[in-house]
């Protein structure tokens, strides 16, 4: 029933204050100015994955340190609150795949590694592999059930391409493995293909604009800023000048003029129905505080949220408890710029086949331009380790850590790194979600259950996808849903109007 609103404006509780639950605040209280808004964060800052760290003396990312731009809802979300000219685009995007002990460019047109032009993958990989890449078979079992994305693209296009193009990638944005992974959930741009059982390659092509339907492929110079012909398109990715790490602050800013209350090592603990809404008990345990609610948005992980639904939803809360997450680590390099010399690009993956610890390097100061102008006598680098099922890499000491990261960052370079002045490293202990063969299904039963509590809505990474304009969207829909319910009439998105 929608709110009365004849009496008290009416309380908000958004559990979780990363990026997700500060959009959801900021979603509720522009369309409705008058809610109040508690947001509860376990922590000791707003950001959640999204974070800077001084780092021989200068703040830089030790979270996620670009967004997806293609898709719109981050970029969007930072121009409606006035920090459009904040957004930056990386000065290369030029990447690097490390294989068979060589650096071998990425191909620039591939769909999560399926490869636009077969030719481009020449050298990563063998010949024999890219004829088989080249005879793309078709799928041999059920079309229109869901499929772990590394036995379709094995099966279609050669285990090759799995695991020296595929799996580096995903295991960037995932963190996972792709013979687990769901195609519908993890790679949704293709899985129209796949039920239609149409060429990968084809697909990749025209998503490129490489390739007319029906027609030839046509190699051309489809760069970030430009498809095949020239015609101009939006980077694929963006950052924020000092950091992605600025945009929780920048949402902050944002939610200054409105009655939003922001309580840090403040967890909840515990939801409890009452006659009006709900009751939010958070902190510690030896002495919750008890916050009257009329409506709640949980933000929080999966495990947590599955902690507080288990009186509510039982079925939600066991689904969102056996969802498999991901431990990651980020070791951040300061080392000496004079003596270092070029580095490739902007950074290079490493396959899992390749034996390597670390599963990813960037150059943080080719990559952006800000991170390049800190410092004249420093030059920043990051690595990253952890997939799914490998605990026990991202739990070693932060000094082995550091010393894994320089010596195989050295051994991919082909030359040792120059005196390290400064490092950090950032544990995000099951940090993400594991979108594994049936995540689709598994979200909606978790949705269906949570649609029969009143004023109650659910979001975050778990949903929707990882990404950071995936978990705006599903922050954005859990608001509006949540305003609807307290006065009738829906909200719009944070990005419309300012």
């Amino acid at each position: 029933m929608p709110h009365d609103t004849s009496g008290p404006a009416p309380h908000v509780v958004v559990v979780g204050g990363g990026v997700s639950g500060l959009t959801a605040a900021l979603t509720v209280v522009r369309a409705r100015p008058d809610v109040r808004v508690t947001v509860l964060e376990g922590g000791d800052r707003a950001g959640g994955k999204l974070r800077r760290e001084p780092v021989a003396g200068h703040l830089v990312d030790v979270g996620a340190e670009a967004m997806l731009a293609l898709r719109p809802e981050a970029v969007d979300l930072l121009e409606a609150i006035g920090a459009g000219s904040e957004i930056v685009a990386p000065d290369t995007t030029s990447a690097s795949v490390w294989s068979r002990g060589a650096l071998h460019p990425l191909p620039r047109a591939t769909l999560m590694g399926i490869p636009a032009d077969p030719e481009a993958t020449r050298g990563l990989l063998s010949d024999a592999e890219v004829a088989r890449l080249v005879e793309e078979q078709p799928w041999s079992g059920p079309l229109g059930e869901d499929v772990a994305v590394g036995a379709y693209v094995a099966a279609r296009l050669g285990r090759a391409v799995v695991e020296r193009l595929v799996e580096p990638l995903l295991g960037g944005v995932y963190a996972g493995h792709a013979d687990l992974l769901s195609m519908q959930a993890a790679l949704p741009q293709v899985w129209p293909t796949v039920v239609s059982g149409g060429s990968l390659v084809e697909l990749a092509a025209r998503a490129f604009g490489l390739r007319a339907a029906g027609g030839p492929a046509t190699p051309g110079p489809a760069t970030p800023g430009h498809a095949a012909g020239g015609a101009p398109r939006r980077a694929p990715f963006a950052g924020i000048r000092g950091g992605v790490g600025r945009f929780p602050e920048l949402l902050l800013a944002a939610l200054e003029p409105y009655a939003v209350d922001l309580r840090l090592h403040a967890p909840a603990t515990a939801l409890e129905r009452t006659p009006s809404g709900w009751a939010v008990l958070a902190g510690p345990s030896t002495a919750p505080e008890r916050l009257e609610a009329d409506a709640v948005i949980v933000t929080v992980g999966p495990a947590a949220s599955a902690r507080l639904l288990a009186p509510h939803a039982p079925s939600a809360a066991a689904t969102l408890a056996g969802l498999d997450t991901a431990s990651t680590a980020v070791i951040t390099l300061a080392v000496e710029r004079d003596g270092l010399g070029d580095l490739p690009g902007s950074g290079f993956l490493v396959p899992p086949v390749e034996g390597l610890t670390i599963k990813a390097g960037t150059f943080s100061g080719v990559k952006w331009g800000w991170t390049g102008s800190l410092s004249d006598s420093v030059a920043y680098l990051r690595a990253s380790v952890g997939r799914a099922g490998e605990e026990a890499v991202v739990d070693r000491d932060d000094a082995e850590l550091v010393e894994i990261a320089v010596r195989e960052v050295s051994h991919v370079l082909g030359r040792p790194l120059t005196r390290l002045v400064d490092s950090q490293v950032q544990r995000w202990e099951a940090g993400l979600p594991q979108y594994t063969v049936g995540h689709l299904d598994r979200v909606g039963s978790v949705r269906a259950a949570v649609a029969q509590l009143p004023a109650l809505e659910v979001a975050g990474a778990a949903y929707d996808g990882v990404g950071i304009p995936a978990v705006i969207a599903s922050a954005t829909r859990a608001a509006a849903a949540v305003v609807e319910a307290l006065t009738g009439h829906p909200a719009a998105s944070p990005t419309m109007g300012a």
